[in-house]
């Protein structure tokens, strides 16, 4: 006779207990259940309002950097706060306009900026234009906000020209315009 441990006749009495009483079929059924129901829990709308909170508490969460208002050329400036690139008001753009000889991309990115001017914050959908070689003027790698590459909403390290008519695919800078108020 073999020695077996109390775990042992545990497992093998709530085993049969279940076997009694399910089906092989039972059984895959609500594994499956539980697989599709996991693989929907990201398309689950997520509450912001943490992200909205942190930066109206202060200018973020990167230490150090502290966004202004004023020089819409400089990094710092607030609504470059997930900009990852170039700034086009260097290179002839403006904040919500592309450089002359460029198109702007079909699609973009979003963050959440805080404006130290007026206390808010906003939501900036940063969009690439595209068309000439980069702009080489301004460089800007800001991460506030960016999560990675899987949620490509939130990515600032995606070259968003992919979209544009094929001779406009070279990225030359990025445009920062506000969609609206934030929270």
């Amino acid at each position: 006779m073999t020695n077996r441990s109390k775990f042992d006749e545990i497992v093998e009495k709530f085993s049969r207990h279940i076997a009694e009483r399910t089906s092989r079929r039972s059984f895959i059924s609500r594994v499956g259940t539980v697989v599709a129901g996991a693989a929907l829990v990201p398309l689950l709308p997520v509450d912001r309002s943490g992200r909205v909170s942190r930066a109206h508490a202060g200018a973020g969460s990167r230490e150090g950097w502290q966004p202004q208002d004023n020089d819409i050329t400089q990094c710092d400036y607030w609504r470059h706060c997930s900009l990852d690139g170039y700034v086009c008001g260097c290179s002839g753009g403006t904040l919500t306009d592309c450089p002359p000889g460029t198109k702007l991309s079909p699609s973009s990115w979003v963050a959440s900026c805080y404006n130290p001017g007026d206390k808010q914050s906003y939501l900036i959908a940063y969009r690439d234009c595209c068309g000439k070689n980069v702009a080489l003027t301004c460089p800007c790698l800001n991460t506030e906000g960016e999560l990675p590459v899987y949620r490509p909403e939130f990515g600032n390290d995606i070259i968003w020209c992919f979209g544009a008519d094929d001779e406009a695919m070279t990225y030359h800078c990025t445009i920062s315009p506000i969609v609206g108020k934030a929270g």
